[in-house]
This record gives C-alpha cells, sequence and structure tokens, in this order.
C-alpha cells in the first residue's frame, strides 16, 4: 500500500532525566505502515535534544512559550505553516494544551488539523479537581488539598499523615516528611509554576501507568497498561513492562466512555497491598513512554493522526505483555554553528 504523505508538526522535544513525549512520538509515527511523514518540530528552547535529532525531524522551529498568550502562537504558527503546510500539530505539554486548545477552530481553518481533550475535560481532570473526578466516576483518589499560602502548611495535620507529597499544577512532585520539607518545595513549585500547590497524602504501593487514546465519542481506540520497574529521582519511569491487568483495563475503558475523551491520555495509578487502584493523576496528552505501547503493538500517534484527519480507525483488540523499555543516555555531537542558527533565526 502505498503511504499517504502528511507533515507533522510536534512539540515537547526535550529528552533529559524528565523527557517530554516529542521524541517517542516522532518515533512512533515514522513506525507508521498507513503515513509517510515530514516531520516538523516545534522547540521552546535551543537545547531541546530533539532540535538536533536530523534522523527524527526535518526541520525545526522556535514557538514563543503559552504565557506569551494565543495571538503571538497564532502569528508564529501561520509563519511556519505558510513554509510546511503543516497537517496536523500534536502538542505534548500539560502547560501548553489550553493555549492549543483554545486556538483548535483556528488552526483547523489554516489547514491544521489537531486531536485535542475539550476544555471541560481537560478542567475536570486538573490535580485540584481529582477527588471530584474521582468521586464522579466511582475511582479512588487519594486525599488532596490545594494550597495558596504559606501558612497553610502547619494545618496539614488536621486532614493528613506524613509523608505527604507535594506537586505543581503543572509539573513537578516531591515527598515531603514533614512541615519544613512541604515548606521547600511550596517555595520551589510556587516559583516556576506559581499558585495552587497540591498537598496529597501518599500512598504506599506499585506504580502502574495507562498510555490511552479516545475518539471522543466514549470509544476507547487503544489503551496499554505498564508496571513501573525503575523510577527517577523526579518520579519518571526510566524503565517499565507492559502487563495484563483487567481490572485497571476496565477502569480506563469505563473512563473514556463516561467522559467521552477526546485525544490521548496517561493514568497514573498506586496499587496498594491490598490490589486496591488509587488515581494519583491524568495526564490529559500522550505520555513520554508511548513508543512501549507501540513496542507492544498499538501506535497510538499514528491513530491520533488518522482521527485528527476524519479517517477511520478501528480500535486495537490487543497488545503484547512482557514488552519491556529501558531508557537511557546518549551523548549527541552537535556543530556549535546549529546552535547558533536555532537561537539566533529560530530555525533549524
Amino acid at each position: 500500500m502505498k503511504k499517504r504523505k502528511v507533515n507533522i508538526a510536534v512539540t515537547g522535544l526535550n529528552a533529559t532525566d524528565n523527557p517530554g513525549p516529542g521524541v517517542p512520538v516522532i518515533r512512533a509515527l515514522h513506525d507508521s505502515k498507513y503515513f509517510d511523514v515530514r516531520i516538523i518540530g516545534l522547540s521552546y528552547e535551543s537545547l531541546e535534544p530533539g532540535i538536533y535529532m536530523h534522523d527524527l525531524i526535518d526541520k525545526t522551529y522556535q514557538i514563543p512559550y503559552p504565557s506569551a498568550g494565543k495571538e503571538s502562537l497564532l502569528a508564529r504558527l501561520e509563519y511556519i505553516n505558510s513554509k510546511e503546510n503543516i497537517d496536523v500539530l500534536i502538542p505534548n505539554f500539560d502547560a501548553e494544551l489550553f493555549t492549543f486548545m483554545r486556538i483548535e477552530d483556528t488552526l483547523k481553518s489554516m489547514g491544521i488539523h489537531t486531536f485535542l481533550p475539550t476544555v471541560e475535560q481537560f478542567e475536570a481532570r486538573q490535580k485540584i479537581n481529582l477527588s471530584i473526578f474521582g468521586k464522579k466516576h466511582g475511582i479512588k483518589v487519594p486525599l488532596s488539598k490545594p494550597i495558596y499560602h504559606i501558612n497553610e502548611i502547619y494545618k496539614l495535620t488536621d486532614d493528613f499523615t506524613y509523608p505527604v507529597v507535594v506537586k505543581g499544577k503543572f509539573y513537578d512532585a516531591y515527598i515531603a516528611y514533614n512541615a519544613e520539607q512541604v515548606k521547600t518545595y511550596f517555595n520551589k513549585i510556587t516559583y516556576k509554576w506559581g499558585v495552587p500547590v497540591l498537598v496529597q497524602q501518599f500512598v504506599y504501593g506499585t506504580e502502574y501507568n495507562v498510555t490511552a487514546l479516545g475518539d471522543g465519542k466514549g470509544k476507547t481506540i487503544g489503551a496499554v497498561p505498564m508496571r513501573k520497574q525503575f523510577i527517577t529521582d523526579k518520579g519518571k519511569a526510566w524503565a517499565g513492562i507492559t502487563i495484563d491487568d483487567k481490572k485497571l483495563l476496565d477502569m480506563t475503558h469505563k473512563l473514556i466512555k463516561n467522559t467521552k475523551w477526546r485525544g490521548g491520555m496517561e493514568l497514573e495509578m498506586m496499587k496498594t497491598q491490598e490490589n486496591e487502584f488509587y488515581l494519583i493523576e491524568i495526564n490529559p496528552r500522550i505520555p513520554a513512554w508511548v513508543y512501549l505501547a507501540v513496542g507492544a503493538g498499538q501506535n497510538h500517534p499514528e491513530a491520533m493522526t488518522k482521527l485528527a484527519l476524519g479517517i477511520e480507525v478501528n480500535p486495537f483488540k490487543k497488545y503484547t505483555v512482557g514488552k519491556l523499555f529501558i531508557r537511557y543516555s546518549y551523548d549527541m555531537i552537535v556543530d556549535l554553528n546549529e546552535f547558533e542558527k536555532i537561537s539566533t533565526y529560530g530555525e533549524l
């Protein structure tokens, strides 16, 4: 079968110890049996490693941070689109998604297709709303509380027992064993992400994640669960293995059906010794470990691209259990003039 040529723009090109999903999403798209892809990287920083992976990315453009506002982003994307004729755009950072959702219709009028959650879906699973979300959908969620001022920290023992997890509204999570540690992490997080900071009761158990894709009408296109085998000091999976857990899959299918979830999602779960699952958080996009799903037989980025373009997609029926991913560090050698070009001109 002759592959269909498409130009796909992808964000999330960082590949550090807290990697973005961009590079694995791009690898998955190159593995597509349906599409012949030209990849346009969209970067925020000049040192995002994906910029310099020329075997994966054909051209990279810098774009403004979400804080610059949707007008700045649209102006930049209009310029990029005039050069590249983007067919599909896949944003991969939580912090940028809201802006992209707000301009989704404008992008479509430019010929750029996306497949994102709705604003309502995005807001419902926010960390500060997760307890309400869990009660609504019959899923256990650890006790959580948003705090806005440092004085609230010393009252936490009225509701919580240590340790607790201290989380930013977009990223970062730290385990705190006393009030002074909560104070340290509160200051660190608010400096980067502002308030509120979420305090969540720590749950002892084994960490599980699910990468899933919903069609926006209640159907699960794909779902692959994995158990974390190695975790970094930032709490990120550095190794994981696909598992067969009917309870976890049923929970995912039910959640997508009830919410009519549109696009990619990642469920972060904790399984206790009593075999009970607690929902720690929902990430409203494809996770950085998605290439494990591809290796197990479900190419979610390819399926999402089809959905964005209005192509009929049949749900994946199975995946291979016992597939393992292991992340590793790799030193790229880059000419200084490439760094200068992306830094100076915003293109490479």
